[in-house]
């Protein structure tokens, strides 16, 4: 194995990391903003709401991300009305579309996955919101959305994982964020092996950041379901003090 070329390569593959990053946040921005209205319109709207929005999750997660990639990047041009809009100058570059691809397919299994937590929302705590005389917006606000959130948040940690994965697909319409750099210094070198190792290297720390964020936000948003002892050591200690 190359170690040489490794460490060679290691600050073009930094270069496409950061690419990386930037349509990982992007793409999990965007995606939340859209879920979370889907996913309370998906319960509360209207028949005709619900059908419109239950197509769209169904369409996302019914097929592959790389040929949505295809439709959005290819298939927008054929459009005249698309061409000819203010829009075009942004939709024509790549990064812009990989990220609104990637929204659009995390919004939907995140509204999916949001969707089942409102429904695990305990019915006790909306009806005394409701009792307090809350409007719907509020509750929503106050109380249904925060505890969805705390519940999906396990979930949604899997899909941050999966949506860092899919990031490189965008590399197949020309972004070159990590997997897109390597293989471009793959084609130089022909030393195919030891650049997918660093860039694999790359996306395992990238995920062991992730994840060890998200266990730790999901710890410290479950404070309250701890026992109270865990939770205030000190009082433990006082009360065998006590006895």
């Amino acid at each position: 194995m190359n170690f040489d070329l490794m460490l060679e390569s290691l600050p073009a593959l930094l270069k496409g990391t950061a690419i990386t990053l930037q349509l990982l946040a992007a793409s999990l921005a965007c995606g939340m903003l859209i879920a979370v209205p889907v996913a309370i319109l998906r319960i509360n709207g209207n028949r005709v709401v619900r059908l419109i929005l239950h197509c769209y999750i169904y369409f996302f997660r019914g097929t592959p991300l790389l040929v949505q990639i295809f439709l959005v990047y290819y298939g927008l041009a054929q459009f005249d009305v698309v061409r000819d809009s203010a829009l075009w100058p942004y939709l024509r570059q790549a990064s812009v579309c990989a990220i609104l691809t990637f929204s659009l397919n995390t919004a939907a299994y995140t509204a999916y996955i949001l969707r089942g937590a409102i429904q695990a929302v305990p019915a006790g705590e909306i009806e005394a919101a409701r009792a307090c005389g809350m409007s719907t917006a509020l509750a929503y606000r106050s109380i249904i959305l925060p505890h969805a959130f705390r519940l999906a948040l396990p979930a949604y940690g899997n899909e941050v994982v999966s949506m860092l994965k899919s990031t490189s697909l965008a590399s197949t319409i020309t972004v070159m964020e990590l997997t897109g750099v390597a293989n471009t210094i793959v084609a130089r070198t022909f030393a195919p092996y030891e650049l997918f190792i660093t860039a694999a290297l790359i996306y395992l720390a990238i995920t062991y950041v992730l994840t060890s964020a998200l266990r730790a936000l999901e710890h410290r948003l479950s404070r309250h379901r701890r026992p109270l002892v865990q939770t205030h050591p000190n009082l433990a200690e006082s009360s065998h003090a006590a006895t």
